[in-house]
């Protein structure tokens, strides 16, 4: 069950999958709560969007204070649309700027691993028993090249998860009813199964409606995840432009809404 929450200023959804084990932080942040204007109007989290510098850092500042974030330990990624990942263990230095990756995983509490987001799926992974973290950011690209079962085998070959421990939360990201996409992009996924289930016919001519966050789960489940584990929150942000930025439905010209997960500090850790 998904649910929307405040804290201050900033709106943002929120799961009791994540909220029940009680050592995560986690929010999927809608576009409320900022100081952007314009087509970044409010809570906008992309450098490279088109907005003030000063907006972004205000706003990142303000996202940091509003979850109890230390100083230095909010983790972004410089999103290239693969399936690289990068894995944040023991008490070694954090990253001194943006780790080139789509996939953060981290055992270290204190340490928020962000995604940005007008449209690609945001995941989040937590292992509930040896109280590991993942966030991963999931376009088109990078669900073909299988970025959620990376990050799925990652867990498990790292970190000896079992997969039956694992929760897989999907946030907010572009729907069918939205998200037509062309031959090209019907092509890179023909190796992944089930694309009858997340591509759906147009009338136009080679082109299809994907559902993006179907196609995950899709892949998470196959990845040995349970189903009852995985939960996704359904909204379009294309049609909810009242609540998220959308790259498509913006024309190009939008902010991001920052969606983070973070090891709470001070928690007993226990692994199983």
């Amino acid at each position: 069950m998904f649910r929307f929450a405040r804290k201050g200023a900033i709106e943002y959804l929120e799961t009791e999958g994540l909220s029940a084990p009680g050592f995560v932080t986690h929010a999927f942040c809608t576009r409320r709560g900022g100081v952007s204007t314009g087509p970044y109007s409010s809570l906008n989290l992309g450098f490279l969007a088109g907005d003030r510098v000063e907006d972004v850092r205000r706003n990142q500042t303000l996202v940091e204070e509003a979850f109890g974030i230390p100083d230095g330990r909010l983790i972004l990624m410089r999103q290239v649309h693969g399936d690289r990942i990068r894995v944040l263990d023991g008490d070694g230095p954090l990253p001194g700027g943006l780790p080139e990756c789509d996939g953060l995983i981290s055992d270290r509490p204190g340490v928020a691993l962000g995604i940005r987001t007008a449209d690609c799926v945001p995941i989040f992974f937590v292992d509930r028993v040896r109280r590991i973290i993942g966030a991963a950011h999931a376009g088109w690209r990078g669900t073909a090249l299988g970025i959620a079962a990376a990050m799925v085998e990652t867990l498990a070959g790292r970190f000896s998860s079992r997969r039956e421990d694992l929760l897989a939360v999907i946030g907010p990201a572009i729907g069918p009813c939205c998200y037509q996409v062309d031959a090209p992009v019907f092509a890179a996924f023909s190796a992944m199964p089930g694309t009858g289930l997340f591509f759906r016919p147009c009338r136009e001519k080679d082109r299809w409606m994907l559902d993006l966050a179907l196609a995950n789960r899709l892949q998470i489940r196959e990845a040995g995840v349970p189903s009852e584990n995985i939960f996704s929150a359904g909204l379009c942000t294309a049609c909810r432009q009242d609540l998220f930025f959308s790259h498509r439905a913006g024309g190009g010209r939008s902010g991001r809404q920052i969606n983070l997960l973070m090891l709470r500090a001070g928690d007993d850790r226990k692994n199983a």
